[in-house]
């Protein structure tokens, strides 16, 4: 549980003069108009509708509440300093939120521990990888079938192996339904399996 004393929301709820409910009822977009006009009650119904959200998108990526609990605050406190960041016309809030919160998260990670190059990773495939030469040519022929996949699938390949999203949160994110979302990575990665056994 968030202690009231460091929560943003209660603070914006004791400085403003609105109803929770009448604000609870209005959509992201009035309530970013409010925000954008620095509205403390439209604020604390954001922190109100996606804190818990924010805040579990942080601590599954971090595994530490603490440091979860920070980002959820700098996420919420950055919606208000900010709140034109976000561009209705390219998908959802909530998708936006989850999407900002997943990368500030995995850049905590990076600060506390520089991750591995991608050309560290080891794949599976029929070529001698230890052969430095191979394992080259075997990067490049990846690097080459992922920009000539079709965009449909190219882009939650992309938001899941490399942004890290769930298949609901790509969904959500990109308004394609969940089972073409999953049909579009499994086919995409067969297709990479393919290329990199040829």
């Amino acid at each position: 549980m968030i202690d009231d004393r460091s929560n943003p929301a209660a603070r914006f709820a004791r400085s403003s003069g609105s109803s929770p409910a009448a604000d609870a009822s209005q959509s992201d977009e009035a309530l970013l108009d409010r925000v954008r006009l620095h509205n403390h009650g439209a604020m604390a119904a954001i922190f109100d509708r996606y804190g818990t959200m924010v805040y579990s998108i942080a601590l599954r990526v971090l595994k530490d509440p603490p440091a979860a609990e920070d980002v959820m605050q700098q996420i919420l406190f950055d919606v208000w300093e900010n709140p034109h960041r976000f561009v209705s016309g390219r998908g959802s809030f909530a998708g936006w939120l989850a999407v900002i919160t997943r990368n500030r998260a995995v850049d905590v990670l990076r600060r506390r521990k520089p991750v591995d190059s991608i050309d560290d990773v080891a794949i599976a495939a029929a070529a001698n990888l230890a052969d430095e030469a191979e394992r080259n040519i075997m990067m490049d022929k990846i690097r080459i079938h992922l920009e000539r996949l079709p965009s449909e699938q190219q882009r939650p390949l992309e938001l899941a192996y490399f942004e890290g999203l769930s298949h609901s949160e790509i969904a959500e994110l990109t308004g394609v339904p969940l089972g073409t979302v999953k049909t579009r990575i499994r086919s995409a990665l067969i297709s990479l399996r393919e290329a990199v056994q040829i």
